[in-house]
């Protein structure tokens, strides 16, 4: 299973929608809102290394409201 963990700013006050429309996204997993740098944490598990990508490119960074994104990929048999 490939794993990759998403950092995301979005402007200030739409962190709820944002979040919302993550968790409707198939390859997210789990989506935290967090203080400090930036607003959002979103796991994303596919198996398909591929797909993991696809979804950061296409899903997550197309979403209204999210300014950028920092990609943090897990390396496999390392959980």
């Amino acid at each position: 299973m490939e794993t990759a963990f998403v950092l995301v700013n979005c402007d200030l006050g739409s962190e709820e929608s944002v979040i919302d429309e993550l968790k409707h996204i198939e390859s997210v997993h789990e989506v935290h809102g967090t203080f400090g740098a930036y607003d959002i944490i979103a796991k994303i598990e596919n198996s398909d290394r591929e797909k993991v990508r696809e979804t950061i490119t296409w899903n997550i960074r197309k979403i209204p409201h999210v300014r950028s994104t920092l990609t943090l990929m897990g390396i496999p048999g390392q959980c």
